[in-house]
């Protein structure tokens, strides 16, 4: 009877620019949907990178609060924030609710270009179908998550899907380049600025030596090329880089390829996408709870597609949790 009773004002933030402008026809999408039935709602349109961070950290320190069931007021709405947006405006949200320790419960309506983390974690793509999804949920549930710690910085975060150094952060950098953009918006070409990236860092990108820790073991590798921690099978989009991962224990998959020749990455490529790289001798991959990767030369890396600057890495990589309002 208790759940059947309350009632909830739902405060959403909207990245309008993610997936090429798709997150703008969500958010109008859902808006008409709220007034049509009337819900409870309070809306936050993001203008400029980073913009979600504000707005999580003013709602945390004035709105939201933890999801104690018992303890709401049956009159009292409870304040659920949703993140209409792509995985790295959701990365940010919640990024911005540990740095902050907070606990508050996040729900999210997928609406960027890879969504990943929605494939991940079985979150309806549809944006109306997912806010109803949303409704429909009594409470909510703990996922596990990465927590890292690079050491030579001091840089801590988060990820929801994974952090990479080597080839995937080579290619977020590539993808953020000023040039790059402008040749491609010329065209009307935004959506090929990941694909041409990864044509153009293949060629370019060398393989680097690479310390691995993990299991009471230690792995030295010459040549790392792709060097990935996930926490669910899928990463650029769709691509199943580790398909045995699992989403609901505190453990997550390591995965590493070293450079070869042009000839042999492609090939192992087409295995990545036909999900056969489990079988082959040339992808390293194993699951743990605790990983440490050690690069004395600079690498760019990334975490839920948000760059990490060229440096050397001492990163710590451990299981986190975070709860999400969705089935």
């Amino acid at each position: 009877m208790r759940l059947s009773m309350l009632t909830f004002h739902y405060h959403i933030i909207i990245n309008p620019a993610s997936g090429g402008g798709s997150g703008k026809q969500a958010g109008n999408d859902i808006i008409e949907l709220l007034k049509k039935n009337q819900f409870l709602f309070s809306t936050y349109f993001t203008q400029y990178p980073g913009h979600e961070r504000l707005f999580a950290k003013e709602l945390i320190e004035s709105t939201l609060i933890p999801w104690e069931e018992e303890s709401i007021p049956a009159d009292h709405p409870f304040p659920l924030l949703i993140v209409l947006g792509g995985d790295g405006t959701l990365h940010k949200v919640i990024d911005e609710c540990h740095r902050l320790d907070s606990e508050v419960p996040i729900a999210y309506i997928p609406a960027g270009s890879g969504n990943d983390f929605a494939r991940g974690f079985g979150i309806s793509r549809e944006a109306v179908k997912a806010f109803w999804n949303i409704v429909k949920t009594k409470e909510p549930q703990t996922i596990s998550i990465l927590s890292y710690h690079e050491q030579i910085s001091g840089t801590t975060g988060i990820a929801l899907n994974n952090i990479g150094i080597g080839i995937d952060g080579a290619v977020i950098h590539q993808t953020t380049q000023k040039e790059t953009k402008k040749h491609l918006k010329k065209f009307k070409l935004n959506s090929m600025a990941y694909i041409v990236s990864v044509l153009s860092v293949l060629f370019k990108q060398s393989g680097f030596p690479i310390l691995v820790e993990a299991n009471g073991q230690e792995w030295n590798f010459k040549k790392a090329f792709l060097c990935t921690i996930t926490n669910h099978p899928y990463i650029g989009g769709g691509i199943a880089i580790a398909p045995s991962a699992k989403n609901n224990i505190p453990e997550f998959e390591f995965v590493l390829v070293e450079r070869h020749s042009l000839f042999k990455i492609f090939f192992l490529i087409g295995m990545l996408i036909f999900k056969k790289q489990e079988k082959s001798k040339d992808f390293v991959h194993f699951a743990t709870s605790k990983l440490r990767l050690t690069s004395t030369v600079p690498q760019y890396g990334q975490a839920d597609g948000e760059l990490l600057p060229e440096s050397s890495f001492d990163l710590v990589v451990t299981p986190a949790t975070q709860q999400m309002w969705f089935c």
